[in-house]
């Protein structure tokens, strides 16, 4: 089943513009001691902040089914001149209000063209080819590491704080005017698109739905039980806190990189349950292991490499599996999805200190745990569309 030329093009450069989006999205915390100090950000300020930021994720999907109530192009639209505004604000105000606005508008701008491209892509490409038509989008996001991180540092030694701001703010309208041109506008229906309260209601009367939804919410806890505590426990076990962060922040990205190709070159090939039970199993035995191999740097290094790749792999498996459980209202459990991801991610991060201080091991355990847990609910997901 071949997938058109129009398709690979939007494709590609979608995935472009999702590179913006989420090095925009991701900059934050690897530059964080710079950020703090050029807009006077105390610590535990920019502890607040970040915590209003996920909190505003939550609540996202109210926005994000826009892709549904208003159509895929419109949601994308949404998104980005979301995005721009957030970049632009900090170039203009660059205070503790601006940078938290940018927080806050480069989330929802990504919660909110995320989801519509996803739909949009459900909408034109069979459920068969799907796994590599989003694997390939996905690695977007592993891209902002390998090409963006490094972008925005040169930027800012270069030009100055604010530099990657404008920056992104420019690549941001030129991506907005892009997309206009590629994207074709959303079709006019006859008879009256579904509300709001009507994609919701489809969604939570679905046990499907809800079952894929809480397997998002559990991966995502147990990556967190392990993400906020391995460079404490890196620092700890070795005294290395620059090389083992540096190290790491390495590891991990490689590894998304593996992952989301993983996906794209064997999901459509099995069922996309199996692809993510697959992920699930292997991101338990590599939460096992991982103590294990902690013995030494270079087996902590290997150990969070599997732990990644296999979450990787399994979390890039859900978003095409997610787009076939409920097509009536595709884009909004895409951004419940993504809401579910930020929420297991902040009931991880709350777990996840308790934990360590009994040791890491109890934070590895917890998570093959949970992710056990992820797999109980797998059982109930069942796909409506496979043609």
């Amino acid at each position: 089943m071949e997938i058109n030329k129009k398709i690979w093009r939007q494709l590609s450069i979608t995935t472009v513009i999702r590179t913006v989006y989420s090095t925009g999205f991701r900059m934050v915390f690897p530059y964080q001691p710079i950020l703090m100090k050029g807009l006077g950000i105390e610590l535990a300020q920019m502890t607040r902040l970040i915590a209003g930021q996920s909190l505003v994720g939550i609540f996202s999907p109210f926005l994000a089914s826009i892709g549904d109530t208003r159509g895929r192009k419109t949601g994308m639209l949404t998104g980005m001149i979301l995005f721009c505004l957030g970049s632009l604000i900090v170039v203009f105000q660059p205070t503790v209000l601006g940078f938290f606005l940018f927080l806050v508008l480069s989330l929802l701008g990504k919660a909110i063209f995320d989801p519509s491209i996803q739909a949009y892509f459900g909408d034109h490409v069979p459920y068969q080819r799907r796994g590599l038509v989003l694997a390939i989008s996905e690695v977007s996001w592993s891209m902002s590491f390998f090409i963006g991180m490094p972008l925005v540092g040169f930027l800012m030694s270069q030009f100055g704080l604010l530099a990657p701001f404008l920056v992104l703010g420019v690549l941001g309208v030129i991506s907005f005017l892009v997309v206009i041109v590629i994207i074709p506008p959303d079709p006019v229906l006859t008879t009256e698109r579904s509300s709001l309260f009507t994609n919701f209601s489809l969604v939570y009367r679905s046990r499907s739905a809800l079952a894929g939804l809480g397997v998002m919410l559990l991966i995502c806890l147990a990556n967190q039980l392990v993400n906020v505590v391995f460079g404490v426990w890196l620092n700890e076990s070795y005294g290395l806190q620059i090389a083992a962060l540096g190290g790491a922040s390495a590891v991990i990205g490689i590894s998304e990189l593996i992952g989301e190709g993983g996906v794209g070159l064997i999901s459509d090939r099995l069922s996309k349950q199996k692809a993510v039970l697959f992920g699930v199993i292997g991101n338990i035995l590599a939460s096992i292991l991982l103590p294990f191999l902690g013995g030494t740097v270079w087996g902590a290094y290997l150990g969070l490499f599997l732990f990644y790749l296999t979450f990787e792999f399994t979390i890039v498996s859900m978003i095409p599996l997610m787009t076939g459980v409920l097509p009536k209202a595709r884009a909004t459990v895409m951004a419940l999805n993504i809401a579910s991801a930020s929420l297991g991610r902040g009931l991880g991060s709350l777990i996840a200190a308790p934990l360590f201080a009994w040791g890491f091991g109890l934070n590895a355990v917890f998570a093959a745990v949970v992710n056990l847990l992820a797999i109980l609910s797998l059982r109930y997901v069942n796909v409506k569309e496979e043609g």
